[in-house]
Parts: C-alpha cells; structure tokens; sequence
C-alpha cells in the first residue's frame, strides 16, 4: 500500500494536532501513573492514544490499530493482519516527565511484518516542532513547523566515514544497556557517543547527523516501527543485533523486540564490536 501526498498531508496534520494536545499538558502540573511493568503513565500517553485511533479511524477505517495503549489484542488476532498500523502515542514519557523535550509521537504503517511507511513527531525540540517521515521506497524527509508554516526537504544516511580522519557518531540510551554499550563502543574505532532520548535516535541516523545506534536493552515494537520506516526509506537499515537481519513486526505473542542495531551502512568493525556486547544480557550480566 503506497500513501499519496495527500494522504500523508492529512496524517501529519492529524499527527501534529495530537502534539499540540500533549504540549498543553506538558506546560503544566500532570500526575504520572505506573503501569503493570512499572514503566510511568500520563495524561499525555492517553490523550495522543485517543487522538491519533481517531485519526486512524477517520483515515483508513478499514487497517486495525495496535497502540502502545492498546496492546492486549491477542497474537490469534494480530497474526491474521497482512497490515496494520503500530502506533506509539508517546515515545519517551520519562523524558516528557523530565521536560527535556526529548519525546516523540511515533505512528508506523506496517505490511507482512515490514514498517514501510512512519512518522516520527517532535513537538518540542529547541527548532520548534519537528517532524520526520518516510515512505520505503520513496525517500524519508525532516520538516520543520507545522501547518501551513513548515519548511521540508529529504534526509539520508551518510556514508560511514574513515574513523582516522572522521570518527563515528554513535548515539545510545540514556536511561538502559549502559553496560552493552560501553562494551560495544569499547571495541569501536575512533568516534563519539551522544545520549538521546525516544526516537529521536533514529531521526538522526536518518539524517545522516550519526551512524549507529545499537539497542542492547529491551524495547516493544511501537517504540522502533515508525522510526525504523524512516532510517529504511533514508537509506540504512535496522537489524537484530543476533541475525543482522531487517527488525521484524508482529511474528510472535511477544511485543518485545530484540536487541538491535540502527545503521547507515553495515561493516564488520562495528559488526565484531556488537558481538563482543552481546555477551552482556540486557540486564548487565555477563554470559
């Protein structure tokens, strides 16, 4: 299924819409609930869940909805879905309790198992409002503004650089997997690390502004599939740490992804350095 201009056009503006939603609510006093895995809750989380179904719904009310808010439909149900949408209303909610603007609402078109069209939302980034998206096969772009007053132009991964001349931009969590990746970064040629919240990690391998963001901790597939359309439609590729195959969508009862790599451009360097961290668990014990 390819979105038309229009299509796309009228889902950003859906999606822009439910960040203005959250940003009322980030400017102010708001209760942070805990869910059954302990991970934090907000009004935020289900205000933009509400808002982007009922875009979905208004959009294509014929392609079902998983969401983040939404995640007990079974896998005897899901496992019949040739495509669906994978929605995370609010990617980074400890960042958005932290006020550091690093949060993100992501929605992902997925077909077979393949995130193949994803936009990733920005609401306030020091620019203003962000916005990234990708159409496999037709190139992903970054925009910045909203409505009628945004500027937009087309991203790409960068070629992989000689690291004695340029080294390598490497981002990673904050918050998760510091011990896997200090080991992977330990085994790296020269480069640089920078810790990013949400999504946003994706945007800039797709941007072009890092090369690698390897995910040893653990994650669900809302959290990866709109921002891994958008690095695959700008050129690189999102792979299981383990296979190095393409990060796969609804294969299983699980929700949670494996460990994995974002990446302009594959090379054993990085490659030998991901297998030395996966000897550590995700949780910091070593194998």
């Amino acid at each position: 299924m390819r979105l038309d201009h229009d299509s796309i056009e009228r889902l950003i503006a859906g999606v822009e819409a439910a960040g203005r939603e959250i940003m009322t609510i980030y400017r102010r006093e708001f209760a942070v609930e805990q869910k059954a895995d302990d991970s934090p809750l907000t009004e935020a989380d289900m205000a933009a869940h509400h808002a982007l179904l009922e875009l979905l719904e208004r959009e294509t009310p014929d392609i079902p909805v998983l969401s983040e808010e939404s995640s007990e439909i079974p896998f005897a149900t899901r496992r019949g879905w040739s495509r669906y949408w994978l929605v995370d209303p609010l990617d980074g909610t400890r960042e958005f309790i932290a006020g550091n603007g690093e949060f993100t609402l992501n929605l992902a078109l997925v077909e077979a198992g393949v995130p193949v069209f994803g936009i990733v939302h920005a609401p306030a980034q020091t620019e203003g409002v962000v916005t990234w998206r990708g159409q496999v096969g037709e190139g992903a772009f970054r925009r910045e503004g909203a409505g009628k007053n945004h500027h937009e132009w087309p991203i790409s991964v960068r070629e992989l650089p000689d690291p004695d001349s340029e080294p390598w931009q490497v981002v990673g969590s904050r918050r998760n997997g510091m011990q896997a990746f200090e080991i992977f970064c330990q085994a790296l040629p020269a480069h640089t690390t920078q810790s990013v919240g949400s999504s946003l990690k994706f945007c800039q391998i797709a941007e072009g502004k890092a090369d690698l963001y390897p995910r040893l901790a653990p994650t669900c597939e809302w959290d990866t599939a709109a921002a891994q359309a958008i690095v695959t439609a700008a050129g690189g590729q999102v792979l299981e740490a383990e296979t190095l195959l393409p990060l796969r969508c609804n294969q299983q009862q699980s929700l949670l992804n494996p460990s994995f790599i974002a990446c302009g451009q594959r090379d054993a360097r990085w490659e030998r350095a991901l297998a030395k961290a996966l000897e550590v668990d995700p949780y910091g014990n070593t194998s």
